[in-house]
């Protein structure tokens, strides 16, 4: 651990930490996540960042990173892991799971090494298709599934047979399934023919076999499921059983709304 002060004959933080080798504190601060430079430096001059058993106030203090021990509160503070964000097209027939005790095939044999620790964002049963998102940003995994931000996804949704006015309008405004009745959803007809109705479903919650049992609620059965966004994520024209990281303008709209949502 280096202090500079104005007189000092040490190099300023901008050079020492370009030779790589400090870092000063209140940046390695924000770098771990802990908020912005403004909050991390009320973290020092207050007396809760401790280095190496020792507590520090000194705005100008700098560290070596990975070397010296830094602490908020007495709890080991370490940078945040660079966050990781993709996108699966799922194909039929795989379960969303690590393993599967049954030996089925499961998703992530179809992500590349680097992506097998990464958790996902809502499930897809093994008979549906399209996207799943991965992250080692649990945070944002949060946000996205849990029922109280409402976040949307959509779905393409082919059936056995057409649905008449009355039954769109019962699914638009919300059907009793397992663990009680649905928010209102968006319901658009995209085609039918004698063979059924292709349906656009627009959910804004995510619970266990939501749109089967919904089209199950009057008297219908799904013939085939595809999800065709999360949130401001979209599939496109990603082939099925393929990945891709996001982009980074991707990336941005998700962190809006990890931001907005975490207010």
């Amino acid at each position: 651990m280096k202090s500079s002060s104005p007189n000092s004959t040490e190099p300023s933080s901008k050079t020492v930490s370009r030779a790589g080798k400090t870092i000063r504190l209140n940046r390695y601060l924000a770098d771990c996540g802990l908020g912005s430079r403004r909050k991390v430096e009320e973290f020092i001059t207050s007396g809760r960042i401790s280095v190496n058993g020792v507590i520090v106030k000194d705005l100008s203090t700098q560290i070596f990173s990975g070397k010296d021990t830094v602490t908020l509160d007495g709890k080991i503070v370490q940078p945040e892991l660079k966050k990781v964000y993709l996108i699966l097209n799922k194909p039929r027939g795989y379960v969303v799971t690590r393993s599967d005790e049954l030996g089925r095939k499961t998703v992530y044999s179809l992500l590349p090494q680097q992506a097998k620790e990464l958790s996902y964002a809502g499930r897809l049963d093994k008979d549906s298709e399209g996207l799943l998102l991965f992250t080692n940003d649990n945070i944002l995994i949060n946000m996205l599934t849990h029922p109280k931000n409402k976040v949307e996804k959509v779905y393409r949704v082919d059936i056995n047979r057409s649905l008449t006015n009355r039954e769109l309008n019962i699914l638009r405004n919300g059907v009793e399934i397992e663990g009680g009745k649905t928010l209102p959803a968006g319901v658009f007809v995209k085609a039918q023919n004698i063979e059924g109705m292709s349906l656009k479903i627009v959910i804004s919650e995510g619970r266990k076999r939501q749109i089967r049992q919904m089209i199950e609620a009057v008297d219908a059965q799904v013939t085939y499921l595809k999800r065709l966004q999360f949130g401001p994520i979209k599939l496109k024209k990603l082939p099925v059983g393929s990945w891709r990281f996001l982009d980074s303008a991707e990336i941005q709209s998700l962190l809006y709304i990890k931001k907005g949502k975490n207010r």
